[in-house]
């Protein structure tokens, strides 16, 4: 099966296009990062729907800094935010959605997974864990999982943040040298940038079988931190006000007489 022109991540461009400045789609971030704030309290207020946010992308992509400039405007009491490491001994006893659900969101709010469910489709492919026939079973319980999240009142956002395999080498290099970023690093991170074309391939098998109309990805140029964070703010803030969460009625008007 091809992969579909959208998600072919060769041809997939990793920069904001021509024409597309700097300063004014941060100055225009700025403003989507009020209208977060409101659409995100009548959310909250309304306590009838909630929002996931997924985000995938290569070791690199920037997911911790665009969490920082998208979320900064929103209260924190609306706002969760949880990163899937390797899973534990207790999470591995269990099927691999176990230790996903408990996360998602409750109603009036938005959560946001750094790394998610999907990481049992793509590491555990690279490195063997699983074979294709495991494989396949995981997407169709991944697609049952987001439907069901849907049909609960969730709202689910999957953005892959794409960098090239120059600007992932430039970042993981900041990393060995830029004091500040140090703690980052580990001591796979060499061969893991060596294995781009892996993992290229497993994400593009991903986006093949878990993008239906009702929950497509969202590969979002991310070479450019600036404007990674504006696709990313601007596709929620859209969201947010397409869903137009509304406050509800006060106490007098529920028992308003007929």
């Amino acid at each position: 099966m091809k992969t579909p022109a959208a998600y072919n991540l060769l041809k997939a461009p990793s920069r904001a296009p021509g024409g597309v400045e700097k300063e004014d789609t941060e100055s225009e971030l700025e403003r989507i990062r009020e209208d977060l704030g409101e659409l995100q309290y009548r959310l909250y207020a309304e306590n009838r729907r909630s929002v996931l946010v997924v985000l995938q992308g290569m070791d690199a992509s920037g997911k911790d800094g665009l969490i920082r400039r998208v979320f900064s405007g929103i209260n924190p009491q609306g706002v969760q935010v949880h990163a899937f490491k390797e899973p534990t001994e207790e999470e591995l006893a269990h099927d691999f959605l176990w230790r996903v659900h408990h996360h998602t969101p409750r109603t009036g709010m938005i959560h946001v997974f750094n790394r998610s469910h999907y990481e049992d489709v793509l590491i555990t492919r690279v490195l063997g864990l699983i074979d294709e026939k495991e494989a396949k079973h995981r997407f169709e319980a991944i697609n049952a999982f987001e439907n069901l999240l849907q049909q609960a009142g969730t709202t689910v956002l999957k953005f892959y943040l794409h960098v090239s395999e120059k600007e992932q080498r430039e970042r993981l290099t900041e990393r060995v040298h830029d004091p500040t970023k140090q703690w980052k690093y580990e001591a796979g991170d060499e061969d893991k940038a060596k294995q781009w074309p892996e993992y290229r391939d497993v994400y593009e098998d991903v986006f093949r079988h878990c993008s239906p109309k009702s929950c497509p990805w969202t590969i979002v140029p991310s070479d450019q931190n600036w404007y990674k964070a504006y696709v990313v703010a601007k596709t929620l803030c859209q969201t947010l006000q397409d869903m137009d969460p509304r406050f509800p009625p006060t106490k007098a008007e529920k028992h308003k007489p007929e």
